[in-house]
């Protein structure tokens, strides 16, 4: 099927040219555009990410050095000018290439909705883990996006669906914007699960949470004052397990009695790998405890993926200076992210995103099929021959 097809025209196979024109005339994102389309720049900025490229000099040099394929790549004839590309990354509406993410996004979720290693009680049950992430900048560049006064950033704010490790809400806001304001502009989805930490411990927004018929697990402060109504009782296993004490509870103090009226469930849980002891707050009282612990470890998925995309997505160095351009670098490193998980869901890849990532980097201008391409990764023949030769080398 893709046979004498570059890699970077099959993997730029997997995105729907229609959806994305959708995206564009949503934002009037190509008006009175003559040299460089919005497709044209989706193209030039997802190949800087998968190539790994640290600037737009960088693409456009790589691009020019390939000039005679880029028809056959999916460009247009004529090679991308790094002024072109930088006038288009801060002017062109950052929202056309939010909007396009969310709907690979959809079709991520849809793919991995049954891939979960969360425990069988949570099978029916959609699980989200929230935290954010600050990325520096440089204040001299980025005066827009003042930090501290001798810093600046942003902060990219993530909702997690832990099927899958898929983000299925993402706000880039100034660095300074408060953790917890993002509980205010979410809506939350009955009967979900929200995994946070400590930042977001606001007793009215939790209400929030729990008058939508939705479920929180975070943890307690060391000052959070709670009245214990009963204790429910412990079996040897969920002691064994860590499980220290699980009791109903109600806020103490008076002022966040009034933001919480309602019960709670505390309970205290001992890692024997850190030697530290954890008090988990949750509105749920059905599960067992040691299924609330391990929701609560389960929010490092979100810390990973931070760690993932900071690492192999170019979000880390900017190729603009305005805000736009900041936003548009994300939202398009956010639909690579999303785009990758869709090659490997529907090809069955057997390697992870990582090692996806980096045989795209240096395949793009290959024509193996991407089925070939990775399954023949592990050949046993492949594997012997290779072993003689480094025989034959070692005499």
């Amino acid at each position: 099927m893709h046979q004498g097809h570059y890699v970077f025209s099959q993997i730029i196979g997997f995105v729907s040219r229609y959806t994305f024109q959708q995206c564009v005339d949503k934002c009037e994102g190509d008006h009175r555009v003559k040299t460089l389309s919005c497709w044209q720049q989706f193209l030039t900025m997802t190949f800087g990410q998968l190539g790994k490229r640290e600037s737009l000099r960088d693409v456009c040099l790589c691009l020019t050095a390939h000039k005679a394929k880029m028809y056959h790549l999916g460009f247009s004839s004529h090679v991308v000018g790094r002024i072109t590309l930088r006038d288009a990354n801060e002017n062109r509406d950052y929202r056309i290439y939010e909007s396009f993410a969310y709907m690979l996004i959809k079709k991520a979720r849809k793919l991995y909705e049954n891939d979960s290693t969360l425990p069988s009680e949570l099978t029916g049950n959609s699980v989200y883990a929230l935290d954010s992430t600050t990325i520096g900048l440089c204040l001299s560049l980025f005066s827009w996006a003042n930090f501290r006064s001798t810093k600046a950033g942003v902060k990219a704010h993530v909702l997690l669906d832990l099927k899958g490790n898929i983000p299925c809400f993402v706000l880039i806001t100034d660095a300074n914007v408060s953790d917890v304001t993002m509980l205010d502009v979410m809506i939350f989805e009955a009967g979900a699960f929200y995994v946070m930490d400590r930042g977001y411990l606001d007793f009215s927004r939790l209400h929030t949470i729990h008058t939508a018929q939705a479920f929180f697990v975070t943890r307690a402060k060391h000052n959070t004052k709670l009245k214990r109504l009963y204790s429910n009782s412990i079996t040897k296993d969920e002691k064994k397990n860590g499980i220290r004490c699980d009791q109903v509870v109600v806020f103490a103090h008076e002022t966040s009695h009034e933001k919480y009226p309602d019960k709670l469930r505390r309970i205290k849980y001992y890692d024997a790998k850190t030697d530290r002891y954890y008090v988990f707050l949750t509105n749920n009282f059905t599960l067992s405890a040691r299924t609330i612990a391990e929701l609560y470890r389960n929010r490092w998925q979100v810390e990973l993926f931070f760690k993932w995309i900071k690492q192999h997505l170019q979000i880390q160095s900017f190729w603009g200076y305005s805000e736009n351009a900041v936003k548009t670098q994300i939202w398009i490193a956010v639909a690579v992210y999303a785009l990758v998980a869709i090659i490997k869901k529907q090809l069955g890849l057997p390697q992870s995103m990582h090692e996806i990532l980096q045989i795209l980097s240096i395949s793009l201008f290959d024509k193996t099929p991407l089925k070939q391409l990775f399954f023949e990764l592990d050949d046993p023949k492949e594997n012997a021959d290779s072993g003689k030769q480094l025989k034959l080398l070692d005499i």
